[in-house]
């Protein structure tokens, strides 16, 4: 009966698709605009990627512009970018560009999925895999679960490498520092907490802060403003664009050096 069709068409074809994903080039933790740009250029290399986010849609805050007005800003620097995911735009001055916030966060995560990578969202990365002083892998669980405190054991997906893309929160980074007694490469050796919001010095430090903070550990986005203790910059996102488009390159960069 088409009823039960409907069900078990779902059901194996969703556990399929966490089979085949248990074993990761890369996992990319938080739906936001890096980590989204992170993952499509990832797969479009031939990584097997999956993005995981908690929420049931991601996208992060781009979805909703500056104070739900939903148009975003994006500076030149960033505007081939913003071509290669077929965004329309509209020229506001000399460095910047505007956008609709709905269409720029759907466009990203459409180029992703059709490049190869895996999205999977309602699911909360509650710890990472640490073997042989490494990151290794995300320890996975569904959101509800952790939200209503239920003691329900996760799942574990064995990665390369991970990618800390949750935002403000830098969450993954937290985790990997006080579970773990290590150092990261701050200058603290720890999470130093994002700073006050400065557009122009934001968005450069956010792209510079990008990088390889432990090992099998990278940061993106403002997880990496976070990680570092630079300022916030607001509703501009050419340097979120940048910073997934530069921890890709990092990643494949240090995968061709192993093989």
């Amino acid at each position: 009966m088409i009823e039960k069709n409907v069900s078990q068409g779902i059901i194996s074809t969703y556990f399929s698709k966490l089979e085949k994903n248990l074993e990761l080039d890369v996992a990319i933790v938080g739906g936001g605009p890096s980590g989204i740009v992170a993952a499509y250029y990832l797969a479009k290399a031939g990584k097997k990627v999956a993005l995981f986010d908690r929420k049931i849609s991601p996208g992060g805050g781009m979805w909703g512009g500056a104070m739900m007005f939903n148009q975003i800003v994006v500076q030149k620097e960033a505007l081939d970018i913003i071509k290669e995911f077929d965004i329309n735009y509209e020229q506001y001055n000399d460095d910047l560009f505007v956008m609709d916030s709905v269409e720029s966060t759907s466009a990203l995560l459409y180029k992703a999925v059709h490049a190869g990578a895996t999205v999977f969202n309602c699911y909360s990365v509650e710890d990472v895999v640490f073997k042989d002083d490494k990151v290794s892998g995300v320890v996975v669980n569904w959101t509800p679960v952790l939200r209503e405190g239920l003691h329900v054991d996760p799942l574990n997906i064995m990665a390369k490498c991970v990618v800390d893309g949750t935002g403000h929160d830098s969450e993954m980074c937290k985790t990997v520092a006080r579970k773990n007694g290590i150092r990261l490469a701050t200058d603290t050796g720890d999470v130093i907490g994002e700073r006050s919001l400065d557009v122009v010095t934001g968005e450069n430090e956010v792209v510079n802060g990008t990088k390889e903070i432990y090992p099998g550990l990278y940061v993106c986005g403002m997880a990496a403003s976070a990680v570092s203790g630079t300022p916030r910059m607001g509703p501009i996102f050419g340097g979120m664009l940048l910073s997934g488009k530069k921890v890709a390159e990092l990643i494949l960069e240090r995968q061709m050096a192993k093989d």
